[in-house]
């Protein structure tokens, strides 16, 4: 999915029985101000509620902290999971996973088995897409799990052959 709110709008909130965008998963490092890519977006639409919770100390974007709120009506999503990265000066692959991991390991516990997740360090360039996205589908379960890319369109040519992949096992 494009990191673009007139994207985001065109997402339909759910019937009862049907499956929507789920939930939003969104991550920033310390220090990160203000917030770029999905989590800039979503604290746009939320007029700058996401801003006000870290200026309150409610979540300062160190390693491994979380949060989890409701989306609200502004946007089609169920619930905002906004996830800290530490320090943001540098991201190498050890790092990236244990992120993903704490992500992954939150998600569960909140019974997250469909979400829509811009990956870490995306935002902020420090990662490739392509790479980004091969860290993260490496650790997801296509059996469990309904992952959506939030990235640029650029960033969906780059990693084109990566996803068309995980579709094909995903429906296998």
């Amino acid at each position: 999915m494009p990191a673009t709110l007139s994207h985001w709008d065109e997402l339909e909130t759910p019937g009862p029985s049907e499956s929507g965008p789920g939930d939003l998963v969104l991550s920033f490092f310390s220090g990160e101000r203000p917030l770029h890519g999905a989590a800039g977006l979503a604290d746009w639409r939320l007029y700058g509620q996401l801003s006000r919770l870290i200026t309150a100390g409610r979540c300062a974007g160190g390693s491994g902290e979380s949060l989890m709120m409701p989306a609200g009506p502004r946007l089609p999503f169920e619930r905002i999971f906004l996830f800290g990265l530490g320090d943001g000066s540098r991201l190498h692959d050890d790092q990236y996973s244990k992120h993903v991991r704490t992500m992954r390991a939150a998600l569960r516990l909140a019974g997250s088995k469909n979400y829509s997740v811009q990956p870490p360090g995306r935002a902020t360039g420090l990662i490739a897409a392509k790479r980004a996205a091969e860290l993260w589908l490496a650790q997801a379960d296509a059996q469990e799990e309904r992952v959506t890319l939030i990235d640029s369109e650029g960033a969906y040519k780059e990693m084109g052959d990566l996803l068309v992949g995980q579709a094909s096992k995903a429906e296998s």
